[in-house]
């Protein structure tokens, strides 16, 4: 028995211990897997969560966005955000630095090379032609070439203008244009107009450029048909490389040509520059500011003979801003407008053509309907009491008062032919309307003719008060 039981105890305690080993790595697997199936789901939930957190980043930056502008401007209405926006802008470093340090380099080089050197008469040259090529390029190319699609132009007339503009350094074909056609249509808006004359002469002459401005964001919606441009897509593409090449590469290598490059980059590079920096932003502030208003009072722009001479032409202001589709800014025979005259010039060559222009009858009316305001802003400021008035000023009241009703009768007649030309050319066929544009050609002389006496009838009237009517 005493055997027995010796050999029977190991056996049951291997059986005992193989059971209990075999129950521990049933509850180890069954750890395990629960284990592996915690993990698996944490995997899942951190990837679900950085998907979250991925779709929902835009969100959260706008909702910070949101927050951030919340308490740095509580309570503000959508106008007084736009102009903390304004007044919070952040510095626009590149245009800010070539800016101010350009008049900066030019007042200071320029006289100390005209002192220390002598400059030849072919470099005073190189340096007009470069002025003349640069502003013109602004004016005839920019503006109302590419901006304001007043004409057509042969490609090496667009190109020549294209290289011209860049050695302006008023940025790609594609910001002054969008930028331009903005202002046009929100001219003086202290929100919208990317250099309005709302916001005061340094604003609309240099400074909507030193800070990056809500209102000098551009996103090209406005220009599809400079965007569509190959050519203009590479200048904007590698504007930079563009601007050394026009300013450095041509300046120099025309320096060159002519003995001096030294004395052409310092005249024809940097002081031409300069100069043309400052009129061609002359004509965003002191034509906004200083001058007449012949043709509308709707807007801040001015016509300017003195402007004109120093911006090619583009001085007459007023007139732009309310025909600025006309290739003219000058409309005048004897306005000073060499823009106007080289398109005129490059259409006689037949690199030019389409030139769109707006016609007499119209731009007549425009004025007089402004000396009849001049003549109202006269008469407001006339005492009320009858008695108080002079003879003179009666005789003046009255004959405004005669003019306007036949003015305003002539308008209605005029308002008919256009109608009446509409309806005869729609009805008549095309080989029998050289008879009706003969018949409307006669109409339209007579209503000018009547547009014109009231002209003159005005002019005599302000001359009867000692008074000069605005031109």
């Amino acid at each position: 028995m005493l055997a027995k039981l010796v050999i029977n105890l190991p056996l049951k305690s291997l059986r005992a211990a193989m059971q209990a080993s075999s129950s521990l790595i049933e509850v180890a697997g069954a750890k395990a897997l629960q284990l592996k199936s915690q993990l698996n789901n944490t995997a899942d939930n951190v990837a679900n969560s950085a998907q979250s957190a991925a779709a929902n980043v835009p969100r959260l930056e706008a909702k910070i966005s949101s927050d951030v502008a919340a308490k740095t401007a509580p309570d503000l209405s959508d106008t007084e955000v736009k102009e903390w926006q304004f007044k919070h802008a952040p510095i626009n470093w590149i245009p800010a630095a070539v800016l101010i340090s350009t008049p900066l380099a030019a007042a200071i080089i320029t006289p100390w090379y005209l002192m220390t050197h002598k400059v030849s008469a072919p470099v005073w040259g190189v340096f007009g032609a470069f002025m003349v090529w640069t502003g013109l390029s602004i004016t005839t190319g920019y503006h109302r070439l590419m901006a304001h699609r007043a004409y057509k132009a042969h490609p090496l007339v667009r190109n020549f203008f294209l290289v011209g503009a860049t050695l302006a350094v008023q940025g790609s074909a594609f910001d002054w244009c969008a930028g331009h056609r903005i202002h046009h249509r929100y001219v003086d808006d202290p929100m919208e107009d990317p250099y309005s004359a709302k916001r005061g002469f340094w604003f609309s002459h240099i400074g909507w450029m030193l800070r990056e401005y809500p209102s000098g964001k551009f996103d090209y919606k406005n220009i599809p048909d400079l965007t569509k441009d190959k050519v203009l897509q590479i200048q904007h593409k590698y504007y930079g490389l563009w601007v050394l090449a026009a300013n450095i590469g041509i300046v120099s290598a025309v320096g060159w040509l002519v003995g001096d490059v030294w004395g052409t980059l310092v005249l024809a590079g940097l002081l031409r520059l300069v100069l043309t920096h400052h009129f061609t932003f002359f004509i965003n502030s002191l034509c906004h500011m200083y001058g007449s208003r012949p043709y509308t009072d709707t807007n801040t722009a001015r016509d300017n003979f003195l402007l004109a001479i120093f911006t090619w032409g583009e001085g007459y202001h007023n007139y732009h801003h309310f025909f600025q589709y006309d290739f003219r800014n000058g409309v005048k025979w004897w306005q000073y407008d060499p823009t106007k005259w080289t398109i005129l010039a490059l259409s006689k060559l037949g690199l030019a053509s389409d030139l769109r222009t707006v016609d007499d009858l119209t731009i007549k009316h425009a004025e007089v309907n402004m000396q009849f305001k001049e003549a109202q802003s006269h008469i407001d400021k006339l005492p009320q009491n009858p008695l108080d008035i002079g003879q003179k000023m009666h005789q003046f009241k009255d004959r405004i008062k005669f003019e306007y009703d036949a003015f305003t009768e002539t308008v209605e007649e005029w308002q008919a032919l256009k109608a009446k030309a509409i309806e005869m050319k729609k009805n008549e066929f095309a080989d029998r309307l050289h008879e009706v544009d003969d018949v409307l050609k006669h109409e339209y002389a007579r209503i000018e003719k009547k547009i014109l006496a009231h002209n003159d009838n005005l002019r005599k009237a302000f001359k009867h008060i000692g008074y000069r009517a605005a031109q």
